[in-house]
């Protein structure tokens, strides 16, 4: 299992419906936020493995009109 940290820059004032927009499309959320700070937004994922990530960060997160930046970082997770 992979859990991905997904802090997202958004266009200004869009943070709060891109939120909803990627709880609504991406059942792998765990927990989504608009935040204050150097990003809009913070998204918390777990997938079962890199290919399913990157699927879900290329091809829903990212289309989205309202994103113009992502930084993603991986936990390291004790197995």
């Amino acid at each position: 299992m992979i859990r991905a940290y997904i802090f997202i820059e958004t266009k200004p004032g869009t943070s709060l419906e891109v939120v909803k927009r990627i709880k609504s499309r991406v059942k792998e959320v765990i927990q989504a936020d608009a935040i204050y700070g150097r990003f809009d937004a913070i998204v918390i994922v777990e997938t079962p493995d890199f290919e399913t990530l990157h699927n879900l960060l290329y091809n829903i997160i990212e289309k989205d009109p309202d994103i113009v930046h992502t930084e993603t970082s991986l936990a390291l997770v004790e197995i």
